[in-house]
């Protein structure tokens, strides 16, 4: 991961719940870094000791914790630094979907070294698609989960999402169904 996905942690604990609660939390994560560089590789497992420390530090589920950090992401991050990216994505939540598989593309252009997911997008009807999402990583489920939903507030838009398939059964991605209500 990069660091800013480190720091859009700490910018959200920072945000609700005070700077001392961020110092608990990274004391709490073993995590040795006082900042983040936001264009600088950091490993997979520090965002998930950050994660799990916000979640026993907060009373939270971990996957609690990755789906505000999600919202969060969508809402605040990208709002924030990356504005016209997000907008180039499409003006409303299901033209931004078909818009993912190639998303990261541009993404890769600021982030070399990324290693983004891949999206598909499957089984489409008037009111629903299904996106299926493939990654090395593991363990982000929520965090996508999350992502999904923050972009339906970004658009307005009011959705049932469903996680229909999951590699915590023993399948090779997961695959979320998005309904339009």
């Amino acid at each position: 991961m990069y660091g800013i996905v480190n720091k859009s942690i700490q910018d959200l604990v920072v945000f609700n719940f005070g700077k001392e609660k961020w110092n608990s939390i990274r004391e709490r994560s073993g995590v040795a870094q006082e900042f983040f560089i936001s264009n600088d590789p950091y490993d997979d497992d520090i965002t998930f000791q950050l994660a799990n420390a916000v979640a026993v530090e907060m009373n939270m589920s971990l996957s609690e914790v990755l789906i505000a950090f999600g919202e969060w992401w969508v809402l605040k991050t990208t709002k924030e630094k990356y504005a016209g990216l997000m907008e180039s994505g499409g003006p409303n939540l299901r033209e931004f979907i078909f818009n993912l598989p190639v998303f990261h593309n541009r993404i890769m252009l600021i982030y070399p070294k990324l290693s983004p997911p891949e999206f598909k997008v499957t089984d489409i009807t008037n009111n629903s698609v299904n996106l299926h999402y493939l990654s090395n990583r593991e363990g982000f489920q929520e965090f996508v989960r999350g992502l999904i939903q923050g972009l339906s507030k970004m658009f307005n838009e009011n959705i049932d999402l469903e996680l229909i398939q999951s590699r915590n059964e023993g399948h090779s991605h997961e695959i979320f169904k998005i309904t339009w209500l």
